[in-house]
């Protein structure tokens, strides 16, 4: 065989059909970027908000199926209800099958349990937008990063309390403004505690409520992208709020190992979805919609938040006078001097908590 007819050596994981002559390659590019994001590994914040009592740090541990929440990893730390809402986080680096993955459990101790509430939404939504503008500001460096570290809140999972009833005032002011900014994926906490005809019928009471008051909850409606992935949405949207039972506690059960918790009258297996729904929760959070989550954080929710403030930075430098000076921010944040003129880029460094209503 000749110099110029030798088979070139196949890189790994690449299929070649063997005699299509047709064939370009072009499908190569899939393990390209399959190799490129292995190297750089994945980032995911999501953040957990409720009153105290509903099991959010157990059902992140189960979630991840290790020791992930904030009071796992300081345990001995005295708890206290904070006087006003607290944002905690804590990051772990988590590897599965060669993939690797930063997560950050964002904790907000202190929400929903003071006798007065009112507006206790507001210092998450703070947060939320604080992570956003931190965003931007590396974003418009002249000198940038090659990789911005990403700590937007792509997810926020709201625990409403098992009362099989109807949602609390509480409950529907948080999902109604947070929803604009973040992706809420609400779920019904310690659902044991409810038998299969008060959850469905609580279940659908939430779903009216969330219509009713104009809440658009994660998976939203408006960002399908086309009929596929609105049949796929549809059924995750009639489960909505997922009704969840979390356990780090294993059990023997018919000779397997489950996750599970221990009652008098029997095991109560977190992943049978004949117990509970939180497979659903698992499977949408991580193993079909995570990518999607991200996007609609960068694309939607964060974009929104980018056009705003950089509108708004536009119309503070147009209306200054031209012939006054004024102060600019410059790359490295220090205040410099100079004539006023309109800078389409330019953003200011300080800022108010945006709600992104329009």
């Amino acid at each position: 065989m000749s110099e110029a007819t030798k088979p070139q050596p196949q890189a790994k994981g690449e299929k070649t059909p063997i005699s299509d002559t047709s064939y370009v390659g072009i499908d190569a590019i899939l393990e390209q970027m399959r190799r490129k994001a292995m190297k750089q590994g994945f980032e995911f914040n999501v953040m957990v908000v409720g009153q105290s009592g509903l099991g959010k740090s157990t059902l992140m541990n189960t979630l991840f199926k290790s020791k992930v929440s904030r009071k796992s990893v300081q345990p001995n730390v005295e708890e206290r209800i904070p006087k006003t809402v607290e944002i905690k986080s804590v990051s772990h680096d988590v590897e599965e099958k060669g993939v690797r993955m930063k997560l950050t459990v964002i904790d907000t101790p202190g929400f929903g349990d003071q006798i007065n509430n009112e507006n206790c939404w507001q210092p998450i939504m703070k947060f939320i937008n604080d992570q956003y503008e931190s965003y931007l500001q590396e974003e418009i460096n002249i000198n940038r990063k090659k990789r911005i570290p990403d700590s937007r809140v792509h997810c926020c999972i709201y625990f409403i309390p098992p009362t099989g009833h109807c949602l609390r005032p509480l409950d529907v002011e948080f999902m109604r403004h947070l929803s604009k900014v973040v992706n809420i994926v609400p779920v019904i906490a310690k659902a044991d505690t409810l038998t299969l005809e008060e959850r469905d019928s609580f279940k659908k009471t939430i779903r009216e409520e969330l219509r009713a008051n104009g809440i658009d909850v994660y998976p939203q409606k408006e960002f399908d992208e086309d009929a596929e992935d609105r049949m796929i949405n549809d059924k995750i949207r009639e489960m909505t709020p997922f009704a969840v039972v979390g356990s780090d506690q294993e059990y023997q059960v018919n000779g397997k190992r489950i996750l599970g918790r221990k009652t008098k009258w029997g095991t109560i297996e977190v992943e049978n979805i004949a117990h509970c729904e939180f497979a659903y929760l698992r499977d949408l959070l991580i193993r079909t919609h995570m990518q999607n989550i991200k996007d609609i954080t960068c694309s939607i929710h964060y974009e929104t938040y980018r056009v705003r403030r950089l509108n708004e930075s536009n119309i503070l430098f147009t209306s200054n006078p031209p012939d006054h000076p004024t102060v600019q921010p410059k790359a490295n944040g220090q205040p410099e001097e100079q004539p006023a003129t309109p800078q389409p880029n330019g953003v200011a460094a300080q800022h108010e908590a945006l709600s992104h209503e329009m």
